[in-house]
């Protein structure tokens, strides 16, 4: 599903007579992790238990997140992330949809997470060179 860009977004609502008219067209509402995960698998043609195993969850746990069980830590989201070979516009909005911060290239770890997404890197590539650098690897 291609959205819209924010930009657009802020255009429209700016432009907009005001912003009930403009929430009811977009439905502004927070999407859910365990929603955009599904989307996420959907549209990648993954299966879930790939996916959890892949990023090296316990499948119980790995479940109850995809299910809205559970609110899974920053890394676990990054975790499933690197998993789903998600791109980085992806992974801010898993991050964002799991209510944790996205990837913030000002902060050395997150500019080699964000540097390793972009370059198609693996989760065990991405936690090598985390741990070049002396930085906490994703686990």
């Amino acid at each position: 599903m291609d959205e819209p860009l924010t930009e657009h977004l802020l255009e429209e609502l700016l432009s907009s007579n005001d912003p009930a008219t403009f929430a009811d067209a977009h439905a502004t509402s927070k999407r859910s992790l365990s929603d955009y995960l599904n989307q996420l698998l959907d549209e990648k043609g993954a299966r879930r238990a790939d996916v959890i195993n892949k990023a090296g969850m316990n499948s119980t746990y790995g479940y109850q997140i995809f299910v809205g069980q559970r609110n899974p830590s920053r890394n676990k989201v990054l975790q499933i992330a690197f998993a789903l070979s998600c791109s980085l516009r992806e992974t801010n909005r898993l991050l964002k949809a799991s209510d944790h911060s996205p990837l913030y290239p000002k902060d050395r770890r997150d500019a080699i997470i964000i540097f390793c997404i972009d370059r198609g890197r693996t989760l065990m590539q991405v936690n090598a060179e985390l741990y070049r650098f002396g930085e906490d690897i994703i686990e």
